[in-house]
């Protein structure tokens, strides 16, 4: 309860006491680029990345919510917590970083500069453990499908989930 009061401040606006958080950290840069930053600080940025309901999740499930699909989100029963589960059509959906899951021929999966080992192990770490979930899928009879978050680019996405609603209904 200290730390938390020890954390908070009291604002008086007019005749009301509002409560304000002190901020712990800076915000994460929103840079569309590999930025350098201060050593410590890659980490605390790194840290801040979503690994559900991102931007391109969220955007997938409404499209196919708008297409009258129904599906469970992350669901924890199965390997790799596959993004969208549509028990009717037996069918999963990863939305892939394509960063994070070294996506083959896009600007964006890079192994960053610094720490380069690290990097390199850890994504193809990655990449082997999707394989493998996606295989484990298959064999229990599922439909493994991947939408890559470059796929999602204002210029290709309507084709992108265009194609997606026809695999799901095959």
């Amino acid at each position: 309860m200290a730390t938390e009061q020890a954390a908070t401040t009291v604002q008086k606006t007019g005749q009301r006491a509002k409560k304000v958080r002190a901020p712990h950290a800076p915000r994460t840069p929103r840079a569309r680029y590999a930025t350098t930053f201060e050593r410590g600080t890659r980490s605390f940025v790194m840290s801040q990345i979503r690994s559900k309901d991102t931007s391109p999740e969220r955007l997938v499930r409404s499209f196919l919510f708008a297409h009258g699909l129904r599906f469970r989100k992350n669901d924890k029963r199965y390997p790799g917590h596959p993004d969208v589960v549509l028990p009717k059509y037996r069918t999963m959906v990863f939305v892939n970083g394509c960063f994070w899951h070294l996506y083959e021929g896009c600007s964006k999966a890079r192994i960053p500069k610094s720490n380069v080992e690290f990097w390199t192990a850890k994504l193809l770490r990655n990449r082997a453990r999707d394989a493998a979930q996606h295989a484990e899928l298959a064999a229990a009879g599922w439909k493994v499908l991947v939408v890559w978050e470059c796929e999602l680019a204002k210029d290709r996405r309507d084709d992108t989930l265009n194609r997606l609603l026809g695999d799901i209904k095959k």
